[in-house]
């Protein structure tokens, strides 16, 4: 029987990575070598850019919640303590919106928790 090199394959391969590649600076760009390893590099970047995103999203809600409560005479630890003791159950994203656009909701918010302390 005859050997089957891998050729087609192995080309197919080296051209997805130097596709991916496409735009890396000097030679991660246009050396197979160099350009799978910058791809590994990016990949776990990425990875940990992902998780890091939904760190920050939530220390900006937090700030912007905590700039709402100061507005209305008190910080942001008794708000979520007394929103929690209330029985209000809404997530950060919705109060930091509320707080940029919706300041009279934001304010009726501040005062059911202040009552519930």
């Amino acid at each position: 029987m005859a050997r089957v090199k891998g050729a087609m394959m192995t080309r197919k391969h080296r051209n997805k990575v130097l596709g991916l590649a496409k735009g890396y600076w000097g030679n991660k760009s246009r050396h197979y070598k160099m350009a799978n390893e910058q791809l590994m590099k990016s990949g776990r970047y990425a990875y940990v850019g992902r998780k890091q995103k939904k760190r920050d999203f939530r220390k900006l809600w937090i700030t912007r919640i905590s700039a709402g409560c100061k507005m209305n005479g008190m910080n942001y630890s008794t708000f979520m303590h007394g929103l929690k003791l209330a029985g209000v159950d809404m997530n950060r994203k919705m109060l930091s919106e509320m707080a940029i656009h919706d300041s009279a909701a934001f304010t009726a918010l501040c005062d059911m928790a202040k009552a519930a302390k």
